[in-house]
């Protein structure tokens, strides 16, 4: 609601509106009461005290004419991102549970190629992070976890917006990922996303898709390439091919796909990423599809197109923070309800899960889609 709106609501001008948001002027008990039925919550929601966040700024890139996305769906997207930073601050204040953060100092790329810097700041995170150079698995928790990010993944239309990320030193790194998205793509976002946190944590976000004719700005290109460098290290994807070529001359679709779900990446990405290392040749993706290999077909008959449960909107550590705030009386019923984005009933069936597991914790016939002609055609 606009404050024009908001004044009409309780019959005071937009000045006063104002000058209540600023607290310059005390409101009326009948002012809350209506104000709280017009945004749909209890008057003990306004009145609580709730964390501040000095300044949620988030800034928009993407295609070069503004008309091509909602600004107003942006706007709304934002808010609720923020809304769940302030739920999630909240609900550590409650329960006397800040944080545990685990940051490494802004990585310096200065000077440094985009390639060369992303290649660098993956390979550093992912020795840190004691990951290897095999596939990622559940990333999300690992950041969550192991680093102190908040990550949530709600609905963003336009399908354009990717993610979005936010800093500040008393927030911390928040990151938001659309949930529309497949999981690969998510995957692939949230990976940008940490980049974006690792090298320009004082320049929050929200990263939209441009078209394949614009340049991207230096930043986007370098979390691109750490993205890439992340979701599917050059040791590991050569290895992994290599062993493909053991037994055969060439690798078919199938193999693509078998190898593009190891990683958790597209089938694309996959492909991508083996002609950038000279190991197919230009083009080999663009080939595949002018020959109309349908990806989703062959993965579903490979079986590899299982449910992840990678949408998940709010962090599961943020869900047991919930739970406890309502079992030590320090938020309502309704409270939860709301903190959990859902109705009463389904809150409480949330709830009897969740202590469930808390209790529990402490006590090949493969496609044959040659591909070898192809490529040996294409050499």
């Amino acid at each position: 609601m606009t404050q024009e709106e908001a004044s009409e609501v309780i019959g005071v001008a937009r000045t006063t509106m104002v000058a209540i948001e600023k607290g310059k002027r005390q409101v009326k008990e009948d002012e809350l009461i209506k104000l709280a039925e017009a945004y749909g919550r209890n008057v003990s929601d306004l009145v609580r005290s709730r964390p501040e966040i000095a300044d949620f700024k988030v800034e928009y890139r993407g295609p070069s004419r503004a008309v091509d996305y909602d600004e107003e769906r942006i706007e709304k997207y934002k808010a609720e991102f923020e809304e769940l930073c302030r739920d999630y601050l909240e609900l550590e204040e409650v329960t006397g549970s800040p944080m545990d953060r685990n940051y490494p100092p802004e990585y310096r790329v200065n000077g440094l190629p985009a390639k060369r810097a992303a290649e660098e700041v993956a390979q550093r995170e992912r020795s840190r992070l004691g990951l290897g150079s095999g596939p990622l698995g559940d990333f999300r928790t690992i950041l969550e976890e192991k680093v102190g990010l908040r990550i949530f993944y709600i609905e963003m239309r336009p399908s354009a917006f990717s993610e979005m990320y936010y800093y500040d030193d008393e927030v911390g790194g928040c990151i938001a990922i659309n949930s529309l998205h497949p999981p690969e793509r998510q995957l692939w976002s949230l990976c940008h996303g940490y980049i974006h946190f690792l090298v320009h944590r004082y320049q929050p976000a929200a990263y939209v898709e441009a078209s394949r004719y614009e340049r991207l700005p230096k930043r986007e290109r370098l979390a691109d390439l750490g993205a890439l460098h992340l979701t599917m290290p050059a040791s590991e994807v050569q290895e992994r091919f290599n062993k493909i070529l053991r037994t055969k001359d060439h690798p078919t679709p199938a193999d693509l796909c078998i190898l593009a779900d190891y990683f958790g990446v597209s089938v694309a990405a996959i492909t991508r990423r083996l002609e950038g290392m000279e190991r197919l040749p230009t083009g080999t993706w663009s080939k595949l599809k002018d020959r109309g290999v349908e990806v989703r077909k062959i993965q579903e008959k490979l079986g590899l197109r299982s449910e992840q449960d990678l949408n998940q909107k709010l962090p599961r550590r943020y869900e047991y923070l919930a739970v406890e705030a309502l079992d030590e009386g320090e938020i309502t019923e309704g409270q939860f309800a709301r903190f959990l984005r859902t109705g009463r009933l389904q809150a409480r069936t949330i709830a009897e899960s969740l202590r469930g597991h808390s209790e529990g914790i402490t006590d090949d016939d493969l496609v044959d889609l040659d591909l070898g002609q192809q490529l040996e055609g294409s050499r």
